[in-house]
């Protein structure tokens, strides 16, 4: 099945070039066809999308969503996208601040009415801010993950997690260093920022983000729902690791900003045309040209900007995240003005290796490993 609007011909060439093997007779992983690459690393099942020319040039899904039923993954699929959540969660705090609610350089406990960040010597001569917290230079201390809740289990509320109070079970969110002295992934962080966004507009989050983002993206298969409901579970695909299916099908994310989403590859693929669309002024149906530029520059510590990574290959920049919860892993990246890209969601947890060679069968097929090398002088 292919989505988008690329001539029959020249997609099924990529799609060949992407599932056959790229070299027989070199062994390895060149010599496997994509299916079994994912059969080597356990992946039951994916949901692939290519980003060309600002458009999905096609979108494709493989293998087994559940192991226990045996259901096919098709590309209405929906897969845990894990901290691919918080650049789509940090579109809605720019939204936020487009629309003069607040400044990114304001001092979050002026936004925050139900908790604030601990104030001492850390924060005597900077403030906490959400541009700090979004691209994890806000001196947070936390270093764990968020391992979610199985859907039976009581919920914490979001101060319950930032204090580390039971039914949380992940621990306190606290300063360790003054704000922009370095850059440490902080989901702690995130959590900060769901609950700025609640306490400012008073709405609960997934409903503000069905509104300010996923609605005017197009993104119509996603919802920040945590536990997913009866209605869309159903489409939903299993959590698995290595070894097969896992005990619950699911766990539920309360961490909402941070790891809360239920997406597609094609929908994330949207939310990333969006972005490279909005750079060159020809879609902002969320972001001004000027305001989504804080999504693709680095704040001046470590390589975060507000919400993406921002990384370098050959001459060429990405925005690109990584997500990976109990049971899926996937993956977003994007060239900042060149117009192409890919989107990868998996069920299976852990998938590094795996995402690494799919997305070099990517880069061989379209060439994008040779269009950012620099010029001979």
């Amino acid at each position: 099945m292919t989505v988008g609007s690329g001539a029959p011909d020249s997609t099924s060439e990529y799609v060949r070039a992407i599932e056959g093997p790229q070299h027989p007779d070199r062994g390895g992983f060149d010599a496997l066809t994509l299916q079994e690459v994912m059969n080597r690393f356990h992946i039951p099942g994916i949901s692939l999308a290519i980003i060309q020319d600002f458009r999905i040039h096609w979108a494709k899904s493989y293998g087994i969503a559940d192991l226990e039923t045996g259901r096919a993954v098709d590309n209405t699929t929906l897969f845990q996208a894990g901290s691919v959540s918080k650049p789509v969660s940090c579109m809605a705090l720019l939204r936020l601040v487009q629309d003069g609610r607040f400044s990114l350089d304001d001092d979050i406990n002026d936004l925050l009415a139900s908790w604030k960040v601990p104030e001492g010597a850390f924060t005597a001569e900077r403030r906490v801010t959400a541009r700090t917290l979004a691209s994890h230079t806000s001196g947070l201390g936390d270093g764990f993950g968020f391992p979610g809740y199985k859907p039976t289990a009581s919920l914490p509320t979001t101060v319950q997690i930032l204090d580390g109070q039971s039914p949380s079970n992940v621990g306190a969110v606290l300063m360790e260093r003054p704000p922009l002295v370095a850059s440490k992934y902080s989901g702690g962080g995130s959590t900060v920022l769901q609950l700025a966004l609640t306490d400012t507009t008073r709405k609960p989050f997934p409903e503000l983000l069905h509104q300010s983002v996923l609605e005017p993206v197009g993104m119509t298969e996603s919802t920040f729902e945590q536990p997913l409901p009866a209605s869309r579970d159903r489409n939903a695909a299993r959590a698995h690791d290595s070894r097969g299916a896992m005990d619950a099908k699911w766990h539920v994310y309360p961490e909402l900003f941070a790891a809360g989403l239920w997406s597609t590859a094609a929908d994330l693929a949207r939310f990333a045309i969006e972005i490279q669309s909005s750079v060159h002024g020809r879609s902002n149906r969320v972001l001004s040209r000027g305001v989504v530029q804080e999504m693709l520059n680095p704040v001046g510590v470590g390589d975060f900007a507000v919400g993406f990574r921002i990384q370098r290959q050959g001459e060429g920049w990405y925005f690109a995240h990584a997500g990976s919860t109990w049971g899926f892993s996937c993956q977003l990246m994007a060239h900042k003005v060149k117009g192409y890209g890919f989107t990868l969601m998996t069920n299976c947890s852990h998938t590094p290796d795996f995402i690494k060679e799919i997305k070099e069968r990517i880069e061989r097929a379209y060439g994008w490993d040779s269009l950012d090398k620099p010029l001979p002088r």
